[in-house]
Order: C-alpha cells, then sequence, then structure tokens
C-alpha cells in the first residue's frame, strides 16, 4: 500500500460527506409526526390490498416484490401501530426486510419510526423498545446512526446501541459524536470505539472458505455486458430483480433458454458460477454483475433485491467487470477455462488456487488470485464497505493512541529501480495521490477532480448513494447527464428526467437536461488537466488528464468521498510518427491500433486463448502534440474498445489553452441559461482561469517502463481502416472488405464533432437526392446541432433522405431506435457488439468520411472510389473541421458575460 495516510485520508473524505448527527436526530421524531397522521380503517385495507396485488403480479413474473416506498412505509408504520388481526407476523417483516437501508427516503420514514418508539415516544403492540433499537442497527448507516447514539446514553438500551454501532460502517462524521461521548466517559461509547479498533466488525464475518463447491454455468466465448445487461431493458436497471430476467435472453452458442438452465442447474444443490473464455467487456454498467449475483449470489440480510458473494471464472475478465465483481463482494478469478462445462461440479481451492472435479478429485485447472486482498473484499462484503471499515478502524485506533490495525491484508508495494522514471498516467496518478507517482500494482486512493453519470445507470448510482448515506458529494465535481434515454423515453425514464436533476444538484452536482446531448461531449469541456476521474459509463476516457470508468457502486463511492480506489494498472505506449496520409481520418488512426496490434501478435480475434495487451493496461498515446482537444477524445474514447483501463494523450500546451478558453464560455453561459449547482459551475472556472495563468504539463520521463510498445507508421497507412462485424478487434483495411452491401448507415455518437458531420454533409451534397441507404444522423450535442443547422447542412442531410435525430447516443446505446433486422452497416458508433445496433445486424465501424460515402454507393466502396470521393474536402480542409470555439461565438459570449 502506498503510505497509510491513504486510508485516512479515505476516511476523512467520507466523513465530510455524511450526515451530521443534529441535522438528523432532531428531525426524526419531527418527521415521524408529520408523516404517521391518522389514517382510516379503510385506507389500511387499500394499502395492504394494493401491496397484495402487487406481490401477485411480481409473483406471475416469477420474481419478488418491490422494496417498499415511503408512502406505503408511512402506511405500514400506521398497521404497526394498530396491527389487523392475523396480519401481525407479515407487518414485522415488512418492517425488517423490505425496506433500502441508508437515505433512502422510505429508510427515513422507518428510522424515524424506530426511533421513536425506541424513546417512548410512540408505541407498537408488535415493536417494543429493544426491538426498535434492534432493526436501527440493521439499517446500515445514514438515518439510524444518530438515534443509536442518542441511546448510547440509555441505560436500558444502551448495550443494544452500542451492539449495533460496532458493526454499522457508515457512520462518517458521525464518528466524532461516538469520541466525544467515550472521552467524556460513555462506557457504551467507548466499547464502540475499542471494537472499531479491533476490527470487530470484520472479524465477526464468514471468511472466505477453503473449498468452494459450485456447477459451472458456461458461457462460451465472450460475454459482454450488454449480453448480461441489454440495453433495450436498461429502463429495468434499478429493479434487480426484474432486469436480471432479460440476462442472456439472446440465443447464443451454448445459451438457448438461459432462465431454465439455470433452473436446471441450480437443482444439482450447488451455487453456480458463471464462466466463459472472455467475461464482461464493453459497457460499464454494474447492472451487469448486479444480473449475474442475482441468480448465483447470496442475499443480503435486511437488504431487499440485493446480492452479494458468487464466483465468476473467466479466462479473461474485462477490467471493469472485474471491479464491479469485487464491488459487490464477488470472487472474480482469472484462470484457463478449457476443460470447464456446462454443468460440471467442481471444487475451488481458492487459497491454493486449484480446481479439482467434485466427484473423482481430479486437478482440472490452477489459478492465481489477482491480489490475496480479494480475500478481505468478500469477507467485508465487498470492495466498498471494505474500504470504509478499514478507514474506520483507522480513524478508531488513532482516537484510542493504537498502532494501526494489522487485521487487514496489506498489497505489496512496487519500489521504483534505479534510475526508473514515470508514465504519464502514473504521474497524474502520483500527483492525485500527492505523490510523484505511483507504479503498476502499487494501490493507492487517488483524488476524483470529476466525476460523470449517465441516465441509464444514474438510477443505480443514485441508489448506491443513498446507500452510501450521501447527502453531499466531495468530489470537486459531479455531472448527471440524460443522453441515452432523452429520445425515446418510456414512462420510468420520464420520472427519472424530473427526479434525478435534484438529487444531483442538492448534493452539488451539475445536472443537464434531456436533450442536451452526450454526457461525454459536455463532461470534457469540464475537465482540468492533469486531473484524474472517473465515470458511470465505459466511454468516461478523458482527451485531458485520466479516468478510470466504473459501475454505478464505485461511481457513487468517488462522488460521495472524492476518491477511489485503485491497484494502478501497467501501461501500454502506442507511438505515431511519419506524416497522415490524404484521405485518412482521425478514425483510422483509432482503428489503426487495434490493426497493428494484430500485426505485432499482441491482440487476437478468437476469443479461446484470447489474447489482448491492451486489456486492463492504460493505452498511453504519443507522436500527436498537436491535435485538438476534440480530435483527442476519439482516440481516448475508443479506448474502451480495447478494454483498457484507461488512456492518456500527451498533448502540447497550445490546443489546451484554446479548449480550455472556449470551455469557460460555455460554463458561464450555462450558469445564465439556469444549470445547477453554480457554486460547483464557477469553482471549476475558476480552477480553469488558474492553470490557464500557470500552464504547466505533466510529462513521461523518458526512463519510464512499459509492458509493451506499439509504433505506428503514419506514412504507411494509405487506405481507410474498418473494424469488421461484429468485434470492435477486428480491424481490417478497407481493400479487404470493399464491396459488402450496405443496408443503413449511422453518422453519430461520442466519437463524432461538429466537423465530421460538416465533412458528411458536404460529401452528402454531392448526391442528387435521397443515398440508397436508411441513413441516421444525431449530433451529440445541442450546441452541434444548431451549428449545422444555422449553416444549412439540416437541409442537405434532410434532401438526402436522412432520418434527423435528436442529440445523444441514438443507435450508439442500442436501447432506443434500432436498425432493421439482420441489416449490415457502416456504423460511426463506439462499438459493434452482436445486436447493440439492432438484433442480427453486421455492422462496420468507420469514419463519418467514410460512412457518408457507403451511403452514398450502397456499398463499401474501393479504396480508390473513397479517396477521389474524399478529395472534395481536401478544398476547404480547415473550414471543414473548425471546432466549437464558443468564445469566439457571439451568441454565447453575451449570453456568458451576462452570467458574470
Amino acid at each position: 500500500m502506498i503510505g497509510r495516510a491513504v486510508l485516512s485520508r479515505g476516511a476523512k473524505l467520507a466523513a465530510a460527506a455524511s450526515v451530521r448527527r443534529g441535522a438528523v436526530g432532531a428531525s426524526l421524531t419531527a418527521h415521524h409526526g408529520a408523516a404517521t397522521q391518522m389514517i382510516s380503517a379503510r385506507e389500511f385495507s387499500a394499502f395492504m390490498d394494493a401491496y397484495d396485488e402487487h406481490v401477485e403480479e411480481r409473483k406471475a413474473e416469477d420474481i419478488v416484490p418491490r422494496p417498499l416506498n415511503a408512502e406505503q412505509m408511512s402506511d405500514l408504520v400506521e398497521q404497526l401501530k394498530n396491527p389487523e388481526k392475523g396480519e401481525e407476523e407479515r407487518l414485522v417483516e415488512l418492517l425488517e426486510s423490505r425496506v433500502p437501508p441508508g437515505v433512502d427516503e422510505a429508510a427515513y420514514v422507518k428510522a424515524s419510526f424506530l426511533t421513536a418508539v425506541a424513546k417512548g415516544e410512540t408505541e407498537s403492540p408488535l415493536v417494543d423498545r429493544k426491538h426498535a433499537a434492534k432493526l436501527l442497527g440493521t439499517m446500515q448507516g445514514g438515518y439510524n446512526v444518530a438515534p443509536l447514539i442518542e441511546l448510547l446514553d440509555d441505560e436500558e438500551l444502551g448495550q443494544i446501541a452500542a451492539d449495533a454501532l460496532k458493526h454499522t460502517l457508515l457512520v462518517f462524521d458521525a464518528f466524532h459524536d461516538v469520541e466525544d461521548k467515550a472521552k467524556a466517559g460513555n462506557a457504551m461509547a467507548k466499547e464502540v470505539i475499542e471494537s472499531w479498533a479491533k476490527a470487530e466488525w470484520f472479524l465477526k464475518k464468514e471468511k472466505v472458505p477453503e473449498k468452494i463447491t459450485v456447477t459451472i454455468f458456461m458461457v462460451p466465448g465472450e460475454t459482454n455486458t450488454d449480453d448480461l445487461s441489454p440495453a433495450p431493458d436498461a429502463w429495468s436497471r434499478p429493479d434487480i430483480p426484474l432486469h436480471a430476467k432479460a440476462m442472456l435472453k439472446n440465443p447464443r452458442e451454448g445459451i438457448d433458454d438461459a432462465m431454465k438452465q439455470i433452473a436446471e442447474l441450480k437443482e444439482k444443490g450447488f451455487p453456480l458460477a458463471y464462466c466463459g473464455d472472455v467475461v464482461g467487456t464493453g459497457s460499464s454498467r454494474k447492472s451487469a454483475i448486479n444480473s449475474v449475483l442475482w441468480h448465483m449470489g447470496d442475499d443480503i440480510p435486511f437488504v431487499p433485491n440485493k446480492r452479494t458473494g458468487g464466483v465468476v471464472l473467466g479466462g479473461k475478465i474485462a477490467p471493469i467487470f472485474f471491479n464491479t465483481a469485487e464491488d459487490s463482494g464477488a470472487l472474480p478469478i482469472e484462470m484457463d477455462v478449457d476443460k470447464l462445462k456446462m454443468g460440471s461440479v467442481v471444487d475451488i481451492y481458492p487459497y491454493d488456487g486449484v480446481v479439482k472435479d467434485h466427484e473423482s478429485g481430479e486437478e482440472i485447472t490452477t489459478f492465481k488470485l489477482a491480489s490475496d486482498v480479494l480475500f478481505d473484499e468478500v469477507q467485508a462484503g465487498g470492495r466498498i464497505p471494505l474500504i470504509i471499515g478499514r478507514g474506520l478502524t483507522a480513524k478508531a485506533c488513532e482516537s484510542l493512541g493504537k498502532e494501526p490495525s494489522d487485521v487487514f491484508r496489506v498489497p505489496g508495494k512496487i519500489e521504483p529501480k534505479e534510475d526508473q522514471g514515470y508514465t504519464l498516467a502514473q504521474k497524474m496518478v502520483g500527483k492525485a495521490c500527492g505523490l510523484d507517482g505511483v507504479l503498476p500494482h502499487n494501490y493507492c486512493e487517488p483524488i476524483m477532480t470529476t466525476v460523470g453519470s449517465q441516465d441509464t445507470t444514474g438510477p443505480m448510482t443514485r441508489d448506491e448513494l443513498k446507500d452510501l448515506a450521501c447527502l453531499g458529494f466531495q468530489s470537486d465535481l459531479v455531472m448527471q447527464s440524460f443522453c441515452h434515454t432523452a429520445a425515446y423515453p418510456k414512462p420510468v425514464d420520464v420520472v427519472t428526467h424530473h427526479t434525478l436533476p435534484d438529487f444531483i444538484r442538492n448534493r452539488g452536482g451539475v445536472s443537464l437536461r434531456p436533450g442536451d446531448g452526450i454526457i461525454h461531449s459536455w463532461l470534457n469541456r469540464m475537465l482540468l488537466p492533469d486531473t484524474v476521474g472517473t465515470g458511470g459509463d465505459s466511454h468516461t476516457r478523458f482527451p485531458l488528464g485520466i479516468s478510470f470508468p466504473a459501475g454505478s457502486g464505485l461511481v457513487a463511492f468517488a462522488a460521495a468521498t472524492g476518491s477511489m480506489p485503485l491497484s494502478m494498472p501497467e501501461s501500454v505506449r502506442v507511438r505515431f510518427h511519419g506524416e497522415m496520409q490524404p484521405g485518412i481520418t482521425l478514425r483510422d488512426l483509432v482503428h489503426a491500433i487495434p490493426y497493428q496490434a494484430i500485426q505485432d501478435g499482441h491482440l487476437t480475434v478468437a476469443k479461446q486463448g484470447k489474447k489482448n495487451i491492451f486489456s486492463g493496461r492504460i493505452l498511453e498515446i504519443e507522436g500527436l502534440p498537436n491535435l485538438k482537444c476534440e480530435q483527442a477524445f476519439e482516440l481516448s474514447d475508443a479506448s474502451a474498445e480495447r478494454s483498457a483501463a484507461g488512456c492518456t494523450i500527451e498533448l502540447n500546451e497550445e490546443p489546451i489553452i484554446e479548449y480550455l478558453k472556449s470551455n469557460i464560455v460555455l460554463l458561464q453561459w450555462m450558469i445564465a441559461e439556469g444549470y445547477g449547482d453554480a457554486r460547483t459551475i464557477e469553482r471549476r472556472i475558476g480552477k480553469m482561469e488558474d492553470w490557464i495563468a500557470n500552464p504547466v504539463l505533466l510529462r513521461a520521463d523518458k526512463n519510464a517502463e512499459y509492458a509493451a510498445t506499439i509504433d505506428i507508421d503514419l506514412n504507411e497507412i494509405k487506405e481507410p481502416v474498418v473494424c469488421c462485424p461484429n468485434d470492435p478487434d477486428d480491424a481490417k483495411l478497407l481493400s479487404e472488405v470493399q464491396g459488402d452491401k450496405i443496408d443503413e448507415v449511422f453518422i453519430g455518437s461520442c466519437m463524432t464533432n461538429v466537423g465530421h458531420f460538416r465533412a458528411a454533409g458536404k460529401l452528402l451534397s454531392q448526391q442528387e437526392g435521397e443515398v440508397p441507404t436508411r441513413l441516421w444522423i444525431a449530433p451529440p450535442t445541442k450546441m452541434d446541432e444548431s451549428t449545422l443547422s444555422d449553416e444549412g447542412y439540416y437541409s442537405t442531410f434532410g434532401t438526402s433522405g436522412a432520418r434527423l435525430e435528436m442529440p445523444g447516443c441514438s443507435l450508439c446505446m442500442g436501447n432506443q431506435a434500432r436498425v432493421k433486422e439482420n441489416s449490415t452497416v457502416v456504423s460511426t458508433s463506439t462499438r459493434n457488439f452482436p445486436n447493440r445496433l439492432g438484433k442480427g445486424a453486421n455492422v462496420y465501424l468507420a469514419s463519418a468520411e467514410l460512412a457518408a460515402v457507403s451511403a452514398i454507393f450502397g456499398y463499401l466502396p474501393t479504396p480508390e472510389e473513397y479517396l477521389k470521393k474524399h478529395e472534395f474536402l481536401q478544398k476547404d480542409a480547415d473550414d471543414t473541421y473548425r471546432y466549437m470555439n464558443f468564445n469566439e461565438m457571439d451568441d454565447y459570449v453575451a449570453k456568458a458575460q451576462g452570467s458574470k
């Protein structure tokens, strides 16, 4: 571990994010009085009748009921005060196990009722004072903490409250209230502090067993997160049991009816282990692991509709999916899975690194865990509880004047060799940790300066924030977008559009609006150079600084505490040299990276025995220092398709200064337009201005070490490079696939900017009438849309017969409009996994320029045909690839000046 200060800093940041005792404790009993006014017997019956109906509806779908909401919890309180005969046991069960923990609205009602009972301010024949105090202790943190601390002074309930607090981790700055009581002589409080220092909260949990017997649920080939959490079902992701029914709903090799196969395998009497050649590539959605664990994990006591534990086995496990498994308390293990078959029962010996046949005891394969700390993570119930708990134990030890605890496994620290330098990424992460650099495999908790959340994972991040008892963000800037659902919202999305903005702003975050456009195109405008961040979308890949995309749980943790756990990845360097050739675009350079890696033997397309030098490593790109930041993002964005952990791009100061000056005006315009939280936006503007006044960038050391270096000669790239159906790793030259008939063309996604649409428009203007393909146009932001409309390009698109989409993700996400079944498509989207853009679709990834030419011809052109068309763009390339500098756009400048 890199210094013990790391944990104390994480604990301090978490502390600042929490609920002050006075603010909550004083309001709980008052709320109880307001929320539990007299309800008639008819209303009692109406509540139970409605709930019974809901239970039956869910039972018909073979899923458990949803957790109680605040209104239902208020009705339940009245039932508990005056229970109907025969309903007593059921009412108590609802109270105990059907209310979400943390700072959920229903948890507030529950905590206020239990507090009132425990303090003797109200009564229930079903819940006495002791029972109420015990139930407060099951709520994990948030609204229950202040009442429990107050009960430490209660002669009858003090011990119950103390026992509850010993195993409550989400106390944050309420720690100081317990500490003050202990110092004032409260024996119960002292007992709590001592228990935290001993890490009893951890030691009393079950350890990972010596042997784990599982039945293998084998999914051959590559499983991406869209297989586990399909985009068309994104609306149901917060409802874990319902969403889990969509897991693997599209038949594939070895899977014809996943739900039936899972049920049949469970009849063998052992837990299931998810297994595949390559597991969890693609998006960062935590809903993917949520679905796996719903079928293969364990219930969490007193927490409805979430599960933990479980085992995931893979020849390769994608880094973000690996992390979400860690966060959820699962045990992810990379191993050779060739001999593991669907339905076989095996014994996993995690400490010995061996897998044996359950019946014969014959050794099947061996493995080595990524880190022994995994044992602690599983025991603690996940990586996040472990981090918070370790911080709590560290604070308690410090309070008592004791040496730091030695209970937990500590990752080894890698010391630099003599004369070893740091890569750019290692320096950026080091800066965020207060160090010169962080070498690979070292554990750290860098400051998260910028955090992004989008709308299909946002509701899950919201729920995770509630579970973390977060009422205020400690990350410097947290931004929420609505780009994935705005164009074709379902009723549940409309609710999210109306409720999530206030949730984010009330915690000091910045909320965009439906129709504004894609998260990355906006979040990039809020970045600070050489800083570290994260986001709940796998394409949160900063062109400035570095980001480590994550699932909703880790994103919530980063937003709430301002830091994030990281085992520093190794780096792969990609060096460009030479001159770009005519007709070659930045998108071709994006695809040249996997193309060259295949030629060098670093990457294979086949999934069995998959080789991918980029997987889990940081992609560090050099040789293009004068790119505009919009161009740089094309390269960093596509590092997601490489399964890279993150990406850095070496840029000069000039394009960054230009970008920040533009972005300052945009942020000022946002304030004038009523976007909030205004204080957060103003703070970010000030930091941008500070950097411009002293524009210093980190640079990689010449003696830094890399896992591999891939050199790409721009002089040798003389024709477009595409990624073939349906794998973003399958990069080929255009000449290898020329002539393939194209049915539909999509120009849009975060991989595009205003220049791409101008180029497409100018190419399309050479075509008379409508193109022979179905053409989709979806600009990334409303600013792009407005600019293109003002410049007349929307007229060109219309004349070409294009379908004009609202700014946002559109086809790229796959949860909104879809291409026709079994069509062949050229797309500028980020990835082309099977069934993502449309059922049975075969999708080529290409530049906007090649996409436009393909739309005109109705087939993939020859290189000669493409280059001839592209010559038209050379005449005024500077005008075509002119980016939006808001400080030079009169409307934005005038509005921005009004915000000062």
